[in-house]
């Protein structure tokens, strides 16, 4: 019971010092402390038994082994986006979009990026750091305020297209080994819950920034944003080479090497925007010292929150936990949808939700006679509900590394569109498979 207690109690105290903007540094490792205190958990490799975890080996093993992952990724993602500010390419589109669309459908350009990237292979994280410049530019241009880019980013990226029929993300990919399945389980319900949480995702954003400018937000620009007022800026046709290079990169290799075409794409991606964009560049290698440093602090607040989630699930509590949820009574396809968020929630990763839950649940209710499609895909967009919690590590490297914001300003926007929005499309998709669809 007191492991339980220190495990909730910790989890929800990381949830209020995110929000409180406390350094995620210095915020994990305290939670941590607590979880390991609780669960009686040795504090020191030395007071640890032979074979026994301890907090600090544990802790470093998770933020270590998610920086070995994603430092690459990372890297190269920040410098592709600081090279598409520093040679033009990002306002160059921006203003292609406003002068074509209108101001009013900034946001919808900023969604419809993220999705083709997202849906194209490129992973969550990068997509992000591509897009945030492009973004800036556009609410720049239209006049919105900021503080709705990381819902923006979010929604494009982890909300209709992540756990959607044939996407190429790993929340779509994990329970193929475990269910026998394909990456188009369900793809008919699939098609008709994305066309739900985008149509009204894009509705709520609007409305949300609507509202905001009634009240007299404005775009507030900042010390070191890129300069707007420049004239020199690529043609359109060029300025889209880059983002076309990442795209075309990572969707033709994503089969053969998996995320490791993402490190391809983006070397790609920002060769080409340098070679097309040549004659405007201003400083190629001040961009690339700024998106360096930039990587690094993204990834170390993500491989923060990765420490603490591996210190949780070394705890008593956190199996127990699992094994209650995961024998829920009810039908399968709702009882592992519910399973896959909370344990998804507790993680702080959709992905971490379906891994640890599907070994437990597919051989079940498989042997029930539940539809592998339609457990896949319920799975699927339930893993995406929940995760998005303030110490979600897309979360916090999104609203604070990359944009720059505070979860008190962003993360309200954010949690309605990534939380809400995927809560009532698993709801749709859960009441569709109950018409036998």
């Amino acid at each position: 019971m007191l492991s339980l207690i220190g495990l909730v109690g910790a989890l929800a105290l990381l949830i209020v010092l995110t929000i409180r903007g406390m350094n995620l540094f210095v915020a994990t490792p305290l939670c941590a402390l607590i979880v390991a205190l609780t669960s009686g958990l040795p504090l020191l490799p030395p007071l640890a038994a032979e074979g026994q975890g301890d907090l600090v080996g544990t802790y470093m093993s998770g933020f270590t082994g998610f920086v070995a992952a994603w430092f690459f990724m990372f890297l190269f993602g920040s410098i592709f986006g600081k090279l598409m500010e520093d040679t033009g390419a990002a306002d160059s589109v921006a203003r292609w979009v406003i002068g074509h669309i209108g101001p009013k459908r900034a946001a919808l350009a900023v969604v419809l990026a993220c999705a083709i990237l997202t849906y194209g292979g490129v992973s969550l994280f990068v997509v992000a750091f591509s897009v945030y410049p492009t973004a800036l530019a556009l609410f720049r241009a239209a006049d919105l305020p900021r503080r709705f880019i990381p819902a923006t980013l979010a929604f494009g990226s982890v909300t209709f297209t992540m756990t959607s029929a044939g996407s190429p993300e790993i929340q779509n990919w994990i329970p193929i080994p475990y269910l026998g399945s394909s990456p188009w389980a369900a793809w008919e319900a699939s098609l008709i819950v994305a066309i739900f949480m985008a149509c009204f995702g894009y509705w709520w954003l609007s409305w949300m920034l609507r509202r905001a400018t009634a009240r007299g937000e404005r775009f507030q620009a900042r010390e070191g944003d890129p300069v707007a007022t420049r004239d020199d800026l690529p043609a359109f046709w060029r300025a889209l080479l880059g983002p076309i290079a990442v795209l075309a990169v990572s969707f033709t290799l994503h089969d053969a090497f998996q995320t490791s075409a993402l490190i391809l794409a983006l070397l790609a991606g920002c060769i080409v925007t340098v070679l097309a964009c040549w004659r405007h560049r201003r400083m190629v290698g001040h961009a690339i010292g700024e998106g360096s440093t930039g990587a690094l602090i993204a990834i170390g607040n993500t491989a923060a929150v990765v420490g603490f989630g591996a210190v949780a699930k070394a705890a008593p509590a956190f199996m127990l936990a699992v094994d209650w949820i995961t024998h829920l009574p009810g039908s399968g396809v709702a009882t592992a949808a519910i399973a896959v968020s909370v344990i998804a929630a507790m993680t702080g990763s959709a992905s971490g939700g379906q891994a640890i839950a599907l070994p437990i649940l597919a051989p079940i209710y498989l042997a029930q006679g539940v539809d592998p499609n339609q457990l896949h895909r319920a799975v699927a967009i339930s893993s995406g509900v929940l995760d998005s919690l303030p110490h979600n590590g897309y979360v916090v490297t999104t609203i604070r590394a990359i944009c720059r914001e505070t979860h008190a300003a962003a993360y309200a926007p954010m949690g309605a569109l990534t939380v809400i929005v995927p809560g009532l499309g698993l709801l749709l998709c859960l009441a569709l498979f109950a018409l036998g669809l």
